[in-house]
Formats: C-alpha cells, structure tokens, sequence
C-alpha cells in the first residue's frame, strides 16, 4: 500500500499550486494543464487541477525501479497531488467556506491491491464506514471513499489503479458520496 495522492479543496486552485511547484517542486500534469472541471446537477460546478510528484521520471510513478547488481530497490514515490475548487454553492465550495474560508486536506487516497478486499477487511475490523455501499469503477480505475475516520477526522480513499490518471465520472460521484459530511 501506498499513499497515491492528497486532495485538497481550497479557495483558489491556481494560487494553491503555485505554493506546491515553487516550494515542493510539484508540476502540473502536461496532459491537463488547465485541469479538468466537474459539472454537477445542480449547475455548480468544481475545478481540478493535478499535480505530479518531482520524482515522477517514468511511465509507472508509483513505483521506480533501481537495479544495483542483482538486487532491485524499490523507492517510493511521493504522492500526487489533486486541488480542487469550486463555484459558489458547490460541494467544494460549501466544503471551504465551512472552514473559514481556507479548505485543507479533504482526504488521503491509499492505493492497495483490491478496493473490495480492503473494504471487507475494514469493516471486519470496524473501523470506517464508507460512502458507497460498493466502489466506483472506471475503466483502469476502482475507488472508493470512507467516512471521516472517528480516530483521526480523516476521509480515506481507497483506489487501485491500472493506469495514470482521474476519471471525472468518478471524482463527480465521490464528491456526491460526501457532500453531506461535515
């Protein structure tokens, strides 16, 4: 298990990532340098940025390879990075100005090998609930979010990947499996 990224929801997005690429040597995905936007039912609407790690040097960053002789050394990646914001009224936007204005972490997404097993293994053991009865699927991607953890006040996401990258079907489903959650 990993920590694939940290979703912050925060005021502004640009001026957010500023502060990643300048003091953490952060970069804005070359594949989506605008970001993305969510368009929810309502007409409000969330803006997304990603930011890749500085250690991000091949087509697997989340894990890297070294071969020293015949043993192999697997580094860890640091995470990437997702910044969201919001229009007025959107669950992002609410989600902010409910913490003065400001944002923060909205939650720490774990890769693991199997969201279903993780799942089952976590509510055997009774320490989360999750927002979804099942996890959300995109092709490559499974996912799934908790509730805020009665341990430390965190939302945990659970994702197993086969490939880079968000699907927007998915970020607008998990933003709707937690637009209640205070």
């Amino acid at each position: 298990m990993r920590l694939d990224h940290i979703a912050y929801r925060v005021k502004n997005r640009f001026k957010t990532a500023s502060f990643f690429t300048s003091a953490f040597g952060y970069r804005i995905a070359d594949d989506l340098p605008e970001g993305f936007d969510i368009q929810f039912e309502d007409g409000s609407y969330a803006k997304c940025l990603v930011l890749l790690p500085p250690e991000q040097l091949n087509t697997n960053p989340w894990l890297t390879e070294m071969y020293f002789g015949e043993q192999i050394v697997n580094y860890h990646m640091a995470p990437e990075i997702f910044i969201s914001d919001g229009s007025q009224g959107s669950i992002v936007e609410k989600w902010v100005e409910e913490r003065g204005g400001v944002g923060g972490i909205h939650h720490l997404a774990y890769q693991v090998d199997s969201v279903e097993e993780k799942m089952t293994e976590l509510k055997e053991l009774g320490y989360v609930e999750f927002t979804t009865d099942e996890p959300l699927r995109c092709p490559g991607l499974v996912q799934v979010f908790t509730k805020p953890s009665e341990l430390t006040g965190i939302i945990y996401e659970f994702i197993t990947r086969e490939k880079e990258g968000f699907c927007r079907e998915n970020v607008k489903n998990l933003m709707n499996s937690t637009k209640d959650i205070k």
